[in-house]
């Protein structure tokens, strides 16, 4: 299928591994150009020379920011213009004790995860409200629905993401402008699959009877029983990100791999 993406331009944030980085090799493969980022000047020239190998014709750039720091959030948005589509990926995540948290830990996360898409939102969606065209997708998780008892903080800041996507897509009546969620499932992204490797290892296991292992304990409900390749969370971004997705707004859409239960 022609996602109609050719001419279009797409600001990935968190985008030199996993599941941004999947997003930037599809949106690649339908011919639109593409600026991700990251905060390692050097992680970012091995993933624009990545894509550049794979799609030598296409236009890759990459910008360089930390989302913990407004500042360089600020310096990155003034570098960004004429942008089509925004994904808002970027994200931390980390297993701890609802007790174990202070409040330096609570502000870090929503700083990187929730206010990131809402400065850059802010800084882009008055431009494609202009143009009447655009589209934003925010990459939330099932955690911002079913909140792991582990990572409390985080579900917070993946609900909270939900929350002003679809507020901002009340913002885009009468326009072609989107703003849509997917709510992502248990995804084997780099930093899993470091982990459970590691894990595999000291335990002197295979790695794809550790992933069985660890889906059984934490997920054995899933519909899918496996863990999510980032490609196939890439191939929802992609629609969404295409003119073809023009009826899909203020939406919350589920790549969950049938994670979550309720209706």
């Amino acid at each position: 299928m022609d996602l109609k993406l050719e001419g279009k331009t797409a600001f990935i944030s968190g985008s030199t591994q996993g599941i941004g980085f999947a997003i930037a090799k599809q949106l690649l493969a339908e011919k639109a150009a593409v600026i991700i980022n990251g905060r390692n000047e050097e992680k970012i020239n091995e993933a624009v020379i990545k894509l550049r190998t794979e799609f030598p014709n296409a236009e890759i750039s990459g910008i360089k920011a930390d989302f913990e720091k407004k500042e360089e959030v600020s310096k990155l948005a003034d570098q960004l213009s004429d942008i089509d589509i925004l994904i808002n990926n970027v994200g931390v995540f980390d297993l701890r004790n609802f007790e174990d948290l202070e409040d330096e830990d609570w502000y870090k996360i929503f700083e990187i995860n929730v206010m990131s898409s809402v400065r850059l939102s802010k800084k882009l969606l008055p431009q494609m409200l202009q143009k009447k065209s655009g589209r934003i997708v925010f990459i939330s998780s099932e955690s911002g629905v079913n909140i792991p008892g582990n990572m409390i903080h985080y579900g917070m800041t993946k609900a909270a993401m939900t929350a002003v996507a679809n507020g901002l897509s009340k913002l885009t009546i009468g326009t072609e402008v989107t703003v849509n969620t997917i709510l992502g499932g248990p995804t084997y992204s780099d930093g899993a699959a470091s982990a459970i490797e590691q894990i595999a290892s000291m335990q002197q296991i295979e790695t794809e009877q550790m992933k069985n292992i660890i889906m059984q304990q934490t997920n054995p409900h899933s519909l899918l029983q496996r863990f999510i390749d980032p490609s196939e969370i890439a191939s929802l971004a992609a629609y969404l990100a295409s003119p073809l997705s023009l009826a899909t707004n203020g939406a919350s859409l589920r790549a969950d791999g049938g994670v979550l239960r309720t209706v």
